[in-house]
């Protein structure tokens, strides 16, 4: 693969910051290195000395006062060492790529902690997208990185899907107005990257299924486009085994791909990773050096601690767990729709994530049913709009959230939008 035309000039200039280097120097030093090169403040002075973190069944991630001195310090940019070995083998543990064993001029595989998979998003595409770029994905999507691909004045080409995600027919389509001169050349018009959340997808709740994914990846080697593979629902999967992801098919080095702890660890310890071909994570690493420096040695503290003490089974134990809970409350929020919005809605059973995605029949926009309208009847959700890429177009859906709500709450507020729905026709 030749990365070099998929990055901005942008991301070409960054170099390595050199106090950061040494930073990094100096944590692999031995004890016996005098260090007067860092500019690191003095532990002793900090006034948080040790922490117990109760864990539910009984146990506890115990920060002693050694470890606490690290764990408020300085640390490396592309996360501590211990988080990131653990990372490196869970990712080839559970999507074997390809990729694992290439050289890094290859594409090998590599990994850096990211302050929420968020952050990591915003700087792939601030490493990617010069302006008048064209990219793919399949609205409507998450609002968030519509909002963070905006500012960078791409074109956004909207690839149609279903209940099962893109519609590799669609694409084909699409990509069909490029020539095979255009693909030969690698003409700069040609797509730089194809974004999907292929799993719970925010807000549709759609799920890309493996044979659709096989098509899309052999597309994107004709094409030579990039996947980025947001996929924070993917340990929210209701049904095993888990559809294999664009990673574990990656032969040629082209899918960056981002997780997060935030649905089944915390959302507000603010963890997630990116998972990629080397020459392209080290470039964000790069940015990551001059921005937030690190993601918080803290909190990557508490989390490695714990998955040290798990270990991958019992980390996978307590994700059957949290699928389990949002089982029940999906499975709630079907009941409560199929008892108040049969005859005034649709919608698909989402397979995997937190949301279910209404169309309401006779509206043909819900902005103003839902902010305000609902807002009276005390029920509240998202009006479709604001997944759209233009979020003035008019949309009939709404998503509704089954993560918080109890099913008593979930029936009441669909009895609510049900009354509402009726007064509007």
């Amino acid at each position: 693969m030749n990365y070099s035309r998929f990055i901005t000039t942008v991301s070409a200039a960054r170099k390595a910051s050199p106090i950061r280097l040494l930073t990094e120097l100096m944590q692999k030093s031995p004890p016996s290195l005098i260090s007067l090169a860092g500019g690191a403040p003095n532990p002793n002075v900090f006034p948080f000395k040790r922490a117990t973190v109760a864990i539910g069944h009984g146990t506890a991630v115990e920060i002693g006062e050694d470890l606490m001195k690290r764990a408020l310090q300085y640390s490396a940019s592309a996360g501590i060492p211990e988080l990131l070995s653990w990372l490196k083998d869970f990712q080839r543990s559970l999507h074997n790529p390809p990729t694992a064993n290439y050289s890094p001029e290859q594409g090998q595989m590599e990994v850096c902690v990211t302050t929420g998979s968020q952050e990591g998003l915003c700087k792939v595409f601030e490493m990617l997208i010069n302006p008048g770029d064209n990219i793919l994905l399949d609205a409507p999507t998450y609002s968030g990185t519509l909002a963070a691909l905006r500012p960078l004045g791409c074109n956004i080409i909207n690839v149609p899907s279903d209940q099962h995600g893109i519609i590799p027919k669609a694409l084909k389509e699409i990509l069909s107005t490029w020539s095979s001169e255009d693909i030969k050349n690698r003409s700069h018009h040609l797509p730089k990257f194809l974004y999907t959340i292929p799993n719970g997808c925010n807000p549709t709740g759609n799920s890309l299924t493996t044979e659709r994914k096989k098509e899309i990846y052999q597309l994107a080697r004709k094409y030579d486009f990039l996947i980025i593979e947001d996929d924070p629902y993917y340990f929210l999967q209701f049904e095993k085994p888990w559809a294999p992801t664009f990673l574990s098919m990656d032969v040629d080095g082209r899918v960056i791909r981002t997780d997060s702890f935030s649905k089944i660890l915390s959302s507000g310890l603010r963890i997630g990773f990116l998972t990629g071909p080397k020459p392209l994570i080290d470039r964000v690493i790069l940015h990551i050096q001059v921005s937030t420096m690190h993601t918080s040695t803290f909190t990557q503290i508490m989390i490695s601690q714990l998955l040290q003490q798990w270990g991958e089974k019992g980390f996978l134990e307590h994700i059957d767990r949290v699928v389990e809970f949002y089982r029940t409350q999906r499975d709630a929020m079907l009941i409560a729709a199929d008892k108040w919005l049969k005859d005034l809605a649709e919608w698909y059973p989402p397979a995997a994530g937190m949301f279910l995605w209404i169309k309401i029949k006779g509206v043909s926009d819900t902005q103003q049913l839902i902010m305000e309208k609902a807002l009276q009847k005390e029920v509240l959700l998202v009006p479709g709009g604001a997944f759209n890429i233009d979020s003035s177009e008019p949309s009939s859906y709404v998503r509704a959230s089954f993560s918080l709500s109890s099913p008593a709450q979930m029936d009441l507020a669909f009895k609510r939008l049900a009354d509402l729905i009726k007064e509007a026709l």
